[in-house]
Formats: structure tokens, sequence, C-alpha cells
């Protein structure tokens, strides 16, 4: 199977050779949508907090008497029943969203996602990606000329320049191999991956 090859200038030039084991199999959605919402629920942060009629602030003093009122029995104002009281069963900060995803699943998913944007022609191979300093401006240009308006920038190794050079940029996103995620890769319109990347993906997803 082959990809789509760019020159340094964005052009089209000869196709690169890839694994089908990798970028050529079946769109599974099913699995896709899978690994989707657990990568979602498993970035999520049990941050929010509710009170329970513990700990809201109200006096335990018995609002009225128990019998002669007519009105019903009230042990407490912070009773959930009242207005102002604490809640049944209240949101709590250490509430797990985490969802599990077999290895052998996730790498499937994986698969048929980058096989899915290799057939819709937005997965392309470039010999390298590099700016010469940690600038926005020389990554916005490249990109620019490249006619790349929204893409994810997968290379292999840690160039620190594109890196800091890539972060302000809204539109851009530089990661390693192992850092791909499957959010990412369906939200940017174009994929540009280096030939190091290439291959440690097919190790990886091999």
């Amino acid at each position: 199977m082959q990809l789509d090859f760019l020159n340094a200038q964005g052009q089209p030039a000869e196709k690169f050779d890839v694994s089908p084991e990798v970028f050529g199999r079946d769109f599974n959605e099913d699995l896709v949508h899978q690994i989707v919402i657990a990568y979602q629920a498993n970035a999520r942060l049990g941050n929010r907090a509710q009170k329970d009629r513990a700990v809201v602030k109200h006096s335990t003093r018995k609002p009225w008497k128990q019998k002669g009122t007519g009105r019903a029995r009230a042990g407490m104002t912070s009773s959930p029943l009242w207005r102002g009281g604490g809640k049944i069963f209240p949101n709590s900060p250490d509430e797990n969203f985490t969802h599990k995803v077999n290895k052998k699943a996730y790498r499937a998913g994986m698969r048929s996602l980058f096989s899915q944007l290799a057939r819709e022609g937005r997965l392309v191979v470039v010999d390298s990606f590099t700016v010469d300093a940690p600038k926005t401006k020389l990554v916005a240009e490249k990109c620019k000329a490249m006619g790349l308006d929204s893409v994810m920038i997968i290379a292999e190794g840690a160039d620190e320049n594109l890196f800091l050079a890539a972060r302000n940029l809204p539109n851009v996103l530089v990661v390693e191999p192992r850092y791909a995620d499957p959010l990412s890769l369906l939200f940017y319109k174009k994929v540009v991956m280096t030939k190091g990347a290439v291959s440690q993906l097919q190790e990886m997803l091999s």
C-alpha cells in the first residue's frame, strides 16, 4: 500500500510504501467510537462536588414541635426535602469516570482510524518537518506554504524547536507517535507524518 508523499514545498512527489496491516484496514466505526469515548472519559477529572445534609450549613434545631401544628414532621432544615438542604446523592470528587479498553482493541481501533484517514486523503508523509528556531512564525509560514490550515504533525524524536514553535498555534499540534490520540486524529483536517514516525507507528500497531 502507498501513501501520498509531499516535498518541502507541499507538492506531491512520489508515493511512499506503508504496511497494509496498519494503513489498509476496513473502517470499524463502532470500535473507533469506543476508543474515542474512552479517551475522553479517561481525560475527565472528578473535580465537581456537592454538599449532603451533613455538610450544608444549617442549624440542627428542630424547626417546630413534633405534634399539634398540623404540619408534616421535620427534624432539621438540612433535610434534602427543604430548600437549601443537602443533596441526597451528591457528586463527589472521588467519582471514577475511566473506561477500560483492551490493548488489542485499542490498537485495532487506531489501525482502522489511520486506514480511514488514508482512504480520505487526509494522511500524508513527509521526509522531515523541522524549523531552525523555536519561532511560531516559522511554523506558520511553513504550514501556509504547504497548504496546511489545520494539521496534526506526527514526528519521531523530540524536536524541541518544532514543539515550542507550534504550541501557540491553535490549528497545529505536534506529537510523537506514542502520543497520537484518536480524538486529535479525527479533529484535525490533515495528518502529516515523517518517515521515521511511520516506521514507529507500524511497529507499535502491527
